[in-house]
């Protein structure tokens, strides 16, 4: 043993396997933890994997950037699907997932010490990569619907500040922001001189005709706007990681140094199995979202038997719920009790940022109505005995 400290004393515990662990001990759980969705890749993705076979050069490394043909794939999606139109002043490059996007982009624009603007509640992985990368994270309060709070995040902005991260639809809350907010968000980090991060992993997910918002598609944006995207969400491509950024012409060459030092480059089979399922589009995804609502609708009407003991906030995106619940209980300790006694699994919502109060993350995309309906009774009525 030694007393040499690290950089990761400070970043908190990744709280999906230590849920996971607890599933593993009480067989039969049901999870409403993890936020990936029921369905397998269509199957031009895994003709794709043909492709990639076919060439043996294929085995060797490939560009930093990603394969041309998959780059030009998402030129032509960002413009149909986002109303985003690549110019000289943008750069793409193809990314192992969401999250390594977030961290290639992070690393690029900031220095030790610097600070990044999350709101509240964060997704648990960007405020870890910001602790990693020994900058601060500034939490910013969303309103009483989650929803984006405009003078908050003017205020929140000092000399150290370097981004504004928003996702939309949202995980953990499930809430769509508004195209009107997030204009207003991205015109605050050109006037300060900023970048705007925007996560939109979950751009195909809304319900009830609201509609997902690019603010990469601005005119004038393209020096400050950073946009991530994954297929692991909307073509079931959870374990193949591949996703990609948009991102301003000027921040390539040292997103290629992280990239580089960090991955070499995308692996190249998820890269043409990526370009299979973009080639279908957004339809595959599409298909599945009338029964992924139907769920949706089965949570809403079994949450809302609860308002006596949590608070349930309208959710149109992504496939979670994010729940206050009434009790002094830990989240932890509450999430722990539901496993081990009603063999239901949830998030708790410290996790998110949400350390005062009992908050819990509802995750309904991974299971078919069948079972998802006999997750929520369990859940209703974990949450009725164990609270009331």
């Amino acid at each position: 043993m030694n007393n040499f400290s690290s950089r990761m004393d400070g970043v908190q515990s990744p709280i999906i396997p230590i849920v996971g662990q607890l599933i593993r001990e009480n067989k039969g759980t049901i999870s409403l933890g993890q936020g990936v969705v029921y369905y397998a890749p269509p199957p031009a993705a895994i003709e794709g994997i043909n492709h990639f076979l076919s060439n043996s050069h294929n085995h060797q490394y490939k560009s930093v950037q990603g394969i041309n043909s998959l780059i030009n794939c998402i030129v032509n999606k960002l413009a149909e699907d986002n109303q985003i139109i690549v110019s000289d002043d943008h750069a793409i490059l193809v990314t192992a997932g969401g999250n390594m996007a977030f961290i290639n982009a992070l690393l690029a624009i900031t220095n030790a010490g610097d600070e990044i603007i999350l709101n509240t509640p964060y997704y648990f992985n960007h405020e870890m990569a910001i602790t990693m990368a020994n900058c601060q994270p500034i939490l910013v309060n969303t309103d009483d619907n989650y929803q984006l709070n405009l003078k908050a995040i003017e205020a929140a902005i000092t000399a150290k500040i370097r981004a504004v991260v928003t996702i939309s639809p949202n995980n953990p809350t499930g809430v769509v922001y508004s195209e009107s907010s997030l204009r207003e968000v991205n015109q605050l980090c050109q006037e300060k001189g900023i970048y705007h991060i925007s996560d939109e992993a979950y751009e195909y997910f809304t319900y009830n005709g609201v509609k997902h918002f690019s603010p990469a598609s601005i005119i004038g944006s393209e020096n400050h706007t950073i946009s991530l995207y994954s297929l692991s969400k909307a073509y079931g491509f959870a374990s193949w990681r591949i996703g990609y950024m948009v991102m301003p012409k000027h921040l390539l060459d040292g997103v290629k140094k992280i990239q580089d030092t960090i991955l070499i480059c995308p692996p190249v089979i998820s890269q043409y199995a990526a370009l299979g399922a973009l080639n279908v589009g957004k339809a595959y995804c599409h298909q599945y979202l009338s029964e992924i609502n139907e769920v949706r609708e089965i949570f809403i009407q079994s949450l809302n038997k609860l308002k006596d003991i949590c608070t349930i906030i309208p959710a149109d995106g992504a496939f979670y719920f994010f729940v206050k619940v009434q009790t002094k209980m830990n989240d932890f300790e509450l999430v722990k009790q539901l496993i081990e006694k009603y063999q239901i699994a949830v998030l708790p919502g410290g996790t998110f940022g949400m350390k005062e109060g009992c908050y819990l993350r509802i995750a309904y995309g991974s299971l078919q109505k069948e079972i998802a309906t006999e997750g929520i009774k369990r859940l209703v009525k974990g949450l009725r005995n164990l609270v009331s």
